[in-house]
């Protein structure tokens, strides 16, 4: 559509198309030629990440994926404190307004100070102004079944407020740090509130190597026969996962989560997202941390499956819907408030990117621009539940000079805790 209007009110789209007459708004705003589509979804985050950039763990280089864990991510995440929490999310929240991202599912670990640390993340999404899912990672690898009751007070507690800003889910880690024992109580839990899971599935060929060595069984089938799959369950990578695998989560109506660049940079492998595509898996797009740049994702996800498979047909659609299509079903499967399209009746997020096309902009030529231009343009406004969040770079509700000023005074303490 050219030269159309966007009415919004109370936080949702009341019309589309032509400016409604006689109504007289407390605010206009001028795309000027720009493209405006809706906010962008991000399926899985890893916001406690944020104070990683740049730090290096001290001894010899990570050579795979469980040293990875083990030297960075392990150490960094106990390094937190109850502050660290909020400034990371605070930070990463910002960057992701201005990449044009207003909807964030995402996946904490602070061993160091587990209980109430969700309320922490959640107070970053209040101050941004986002929305946001979130769950504690359960594991084994510190206490058995840390995370759980801090699962399980979040989700009452968000569901208390019930204002539809914050969702909840039940997250663990993966089933390579869950003994059965834990898997049992996290489903139980889980199951008792009626919570969907959030979890880390074949990542690395050493998650399928525990499940069958350890407790004898494929990797889906121990979450299956744990109960923990379903209409509302993410699942997080999938990289190994065979044909058997995918049919479980198709059988399910589980959801997966494919992160393109993450797996890259850990050297993992390319996740089999066009046969979980085919087969009838909703698949969409997380940035597991690396970022709060979502339309690189999509990028990332459609050069990694042309690369791998030496076959420049694919890729290009399944990357481009994974982001726009697949990311609003997973959304609107776990929030109330229905979001990803700008058609009345939805949720407000809108985000204007400063793009004007030089080339036909239509259906048809959409993910063209998607993938190679707008995936290089800057957000100009990115509006959130009705509100401008960012506008020309800035957040203008936050002091972005002090949350920044306090993050560089925060870091150089984290980094020498999790070098210890």
């Amino acid at each position: 559509m050219e030269n159309g209007s966007v009415y919004v009110e109370d936080g949702r789209i009341v019309s589309v198309g032509e400016a409604p007459t006689g109504v007289s708004p407390d605010r206009e705003i001028d795309a000027g030629g720009n493209v405006v589509m809706p906010g962008l979804i991000n399926t899985h985050h890893h916001l406690y990440s944020t104070f990683a950039r740049g730090f290096t763990p001290p001894g010899t280089p990570a050579t795979n994926f469980e040293e990875i864990l083990e030297k960075l991510w392990w150490k960094l995440d106990k390094a937190l404190d109850a502050d660290d929490v909020y400034y990371s999310a605070v930070l990463a929240l910002m960057d992701a307004a201005r990449h044009g991202c207003t909807t964030i599912i995402d996946h904490h670990a602070s061993p160091s100070c587990q209980e109430g640390s969700l309320d922490r993340v959640e107070q970053a999404f209040r101050d941004v102004g986002l929305s946001g899912c979130l769950c504690y990672e359960v594991s084994d690898r510190n206490a058995e079944g840390e995370g759980i009751e801090e699962n399980l007070r979040y989700i009452r507690r968000c569901r208390e407020a019930g204002d539809g800003q914050m969702a909840a889910l039940f997250g663990m880690h993966a089933q390579m740090t869950l003994g059965d024992r834990t898997l049992e109580r996290c489903a139980a839990a889980g199951l008792s509130v009626d919570a969907g899971f959030h979890v880390h599935v074949a990542e690395d060929l050493c998650d399928v190597r525990v499940a069958r060595e350890t407790y004898g069984k494929p990797i889906m089938e121990r979450f299956v026969d744990a109960g923990i799959t379903g209409p509302k369950s993410i699942f997080v990578h999938g990289v190994h996962l065979g044909p058997d695998a995918i049919e479980q989560l198709r059988a399910t109506d589980s959801m997966l989560v494919n992160c393109p660049e993450s797996n890259m940079n850990n050297a993992v492998g390319t996740a089999p997202v066009l046969d979980m595509l085919r087969h009838g898996v909703t698949v969409g797009l997380g940035t597991d941390g690396m970022s709060s740049d979502m339309i690189s994702q999509a990028r990332a996800m459609y050069l990694q499956q042309r690369a791998q498979h030496h076959d420049p047909t694919i890729g290009f659609v399944e990357a481009a819907e994974s982001l726009l299509l697949q990311n609003r079903d997973i959304a609107n499967r776990i929030f109330a408030d229905a979001r990803g399209a700008i058609v009345p009746g939805q949720l407000a997020d809108i985000v204007i990117f400063d793009y004007v096309p030089f080339t036909p902009l239509t259906a048809d030529t959409l993910y063209g621009h998607l993938l190679f231009g707008l995936a290089f343009a800057r957000v100009h406004t990115t509006i959130a539940r009705g509100e401008p969040v960012m506008v020309d770079g800035r957040l203008p509700h936050l002091d972005e000079a002090a949350i920044r000023a306090q993050c560089a005074e925060r870091a150089p303490a984290i980094w020498q805790r999790a070098a210890s």
